[in-house]
């Protein structure tokens, strides 16, 4: 019969550095991956006309939407 050396687990800090070094090649992956399909929605940015929502004014939609008339209260 031949000995079989027994397999120790990892230590936590082995663990922990496998698992940062496999989110750190997923993100690069991912991020690859959306640099290689470009922007999502290529007309819509701002070009610094009007004041949106995210200017710190408190915007939003401004109004009513079309067709909501009194449902409300």
């Amino acid at each position: 019969m031949t000995a079989r050396r027994a397999r120790h687990p990892l230590g936590p800090y082995a663990t922990l550095t496998g698992f940062v070094l496999l989110l750190a090649a997923l993100f690069g992956v991912a991020f690859a991956a959306g640099s290689a399909a470009g922007p999502v929605a290529p007309g819509i940015h701002r070009d610094g006309g009007d004041a949106g929502p995210g200017d710190g004014t408190g915007g939003g939609m401004g109004g009513t939407m079309g067709g909501m008339h009194g449902m409300g209260h």
